[in-house]
């Protein structure tokens, strides 16, 4: 098996990533996501349209897609658990927008309170809505290699939900380790097994690097045929369920790997590590990407 000749970068900093910090300004999102697009970044998740109840962190996100300067070619998408949220994404411009669910029935129960095939029906309306605009819905799989609550999670589950997200319409499932506690073997056999589902072309990773093994994970994926990666500028996002743990792996971290293995991904890295720096300025605490602190220290 050989190496994809380019990744396309996910990136998910300004969504998933601050979403777990404390509040940001306006200005400040708007600027980092205005960084993001000058590094050449072809996909950024610039906001959510969850209640602001849930996540307070995400209400402005309206105003954050109606300020950013937008350049052509880039997509800037949003995360919409229900219709009323899809409305709300598609008023504020996003060109496309998420849906999540889990492979793990404990999470979900705790995390948005019902049972994955209820989650799943959930969505149905958001897919009509969505194909009915042409707006491409990308969709999440939590808990692919692991649970806070239930521990282990059968490889099967994660095939099953990734299918039907697939199935309902989904262009690309993004496979979620969120708790970070994948080694490199169990991602390429859950790999593996979703890709006897879905198309590889349809997949991305989204591992967490909670147990450091975020990079050892991907590196491991890549000659299986995988060519899409999610991570967060600067490490930005904790792990909820895993106290003082860093969460989403670094892009800096990611970058400075996939270039140095020949693999191409058009993004400018010593400006994603000035956006990084810049952010976790505003945020108080030192940026979580070691690429990062080292290209600082030079």
């Amino acid at each position: 098996m050989s190496l994809p000749e380019q990744v396309r970068i996910v990136e998910v900093g300004p969504r998933d990533g601050l979403q777990n910090e404390q509040k940001v300004s306006l200005e400040n999102k708007v600027k980092l996501i205005n960084q993001l697009t000058d590094s050449g970044m072809p996909y950024i998740e610039a906001g959510s349209f969850v209640s602001p109840k849930w996540v307070p962190q995400m209400a402005d996100s309206s105003d954050v897609m109606h300020t950013i300067r937008r350049k052509q070619g880039v997509t800037y998408a949003a995360l919409t658990p229900n219709l009323k949220g899809f409305e709300a994404a598609i008023a504020a411009s996003a060109d496309e927008v998420a849906i999540f669910g889990a492979a793990s029935e404990a999470f979900s129960q705790k995390n948005i309170n019902c049972s994955i095939s209820e989650s799943l029906e959930r969505f149905a309306p958001v897919m009509e809505a969505a194909q009915a605009k042409g707006v491409r819905v990308r969709g999440y799989v939590s808990c692919v290699l692991g649970c806070p609550y239930q521990g282990e999670v059968p490889i099967s589950e994660v095939v099953r939900v990734a299918k039907a997200l697939h199935d309902m319409g989904c262009y690309e499932v993004s496979l979620g380790d969120t708790i970070g506690v994948g080694t490199p073997l169990q991602a390429q056999r859950m790999l593996s097994a979703v890709a006897d589902e879905v198309p590889m072309p349809a997949l991305a990773l989204h591992f967490h690097n909670t147990y450091g093994q975020a990079l050892a994970n991907i590196a491991s994926c890549l000659p299986l045929g995988v060519a899409t990666v999610d991570s967060a500028v600067a490490g930005l996002g904790g792990c909820p369920y895993a106290k003082g743990a860093s969460g989403n792996l670094a892009t800096e971290d990611l970058l400075y790997m996939l270039h140095g293995m020949g693999i191409s991904t058009g993004i400018d890295l010593d400006k994603v590590a000035a956006a990084g720096r810049d952010i976790c300025t505003a945020l108080g605490f030192q940026p979580r990407s070691q690429v990062n602190v080292a290209l600082h220290a030079k």
